[in-house]
């Protein structure tokens, strides 16, 4: 199974988050931040593991649209679900490709336990279809 990658800043959320994701997949990694993501993926037995990276849409330093690119220039094939981001109205359930083939997802607030892992477990089996 692949790694998920948490990036959280909130150590109460980021425990929350980590539980939620742990009922279904068996390699969940949490960082602070993206820079300490960054550096993480730096790393070739990391980085080849990794399947998804499931991100807040606001954090310190480097956050949000910023840090995605930056994943996606490391590790374009890496499909990223960032919670927070978006509106209900605007929530597309498979996740959106762009043009370099990139899969990024947004999941609005509020949303439910089962709304991050059913779009955690859409993320990566579309990532796995893709590197299988």
């Amino acid at each position: 199974m692949a790694t998920i990658l948490l990036v959280d800043n909130d150590p109460l959320q980021a425990l929350q988050r980590k539980s939620i994701l742990e009922r279904r997949f068996s390699d969940v990694q949490r960082v602070n931040d993206a820079a300490e993501a960054l550096c993480l993926v730096e790393r070739p037995q990391f980085a080849r593991n990794l399947g998804l990276v499931v991100s807040g849409e606001h954090m310190r330093g480097i956050g949000g649209p910023a840090f995605v690119a930056e994943l996606h220039t490391r590790l374009p094939k890496v499909p990223v679900l960032v919670l927070g981001g978006g509106s209900k109205g605007t929530n597309d359930e498979e996740g959106r490709c762009d043009e370099e083939g990139r899969w990024l997802r947004f999941l609005p607030t509020p949303f439910t336990n089962e709304e991050i892992l059913a779009a955690a477990s859409r993320l990566l089996a579309m990532h796995e279809l893709e590197t299988a």
